[in-house]
């Protein structure tokens, strides 16, 4: 099976979607009153992923614009987060013990979002 966004019913009847490859969660978003805002926000991803820069926040580094966020957890683990224009984030990822895993993540989006279906499951 090939990437998709999968776009599903959240709590308190609001709208929230996921990054997936097969069965597996790569990233996912927060919740949103409407699911055009969903869909708004994936739409935001596909086009302006390929092109964002990565900023390793874990070592200092910052950025402004659309952007990849790797960010350390308390635990010592990585995150990636996805930070619009405004600042306001997107889309997580899990927490991995290697940062590899995180720049892996980073890499599926801008390489496979674009092109992916999005799919509506709410």
């Amino acid at each position: 099976m090939a990437h998709k966004f999968k776009i599903t019913a959240a709590a308190n009847e609001q709208f929230k979607f996921a990054f997936v490859y097969n069965a597996e969660t790569i990233f996912w978003s927060e919740n949103y009153k409407q699911k055009a805002s969903a869909k708004s926000a994936v739409e935001s991803l596909k086009k302006n992923a390929p092109d964002a820069a990565t900023v390793d926040v874990s070592k200092g580094e910052g950025g402004k614009g659309y952007r990849f966020e790797i960010v350390a957890s308390k635990d010592g683990q990585h995150f990636v987060r996805f930070v619009a224009s405004n600042g306001e984030p997107l889309v997580r990822t899990e927490t991995y013990k290697q940062k590899s895993s995180a720049t892996n993540a980073i890499a599926s989006l801008k390489k496979n979002g674009p092109g992916a279906d999005v799919v509506d499951e709410a």
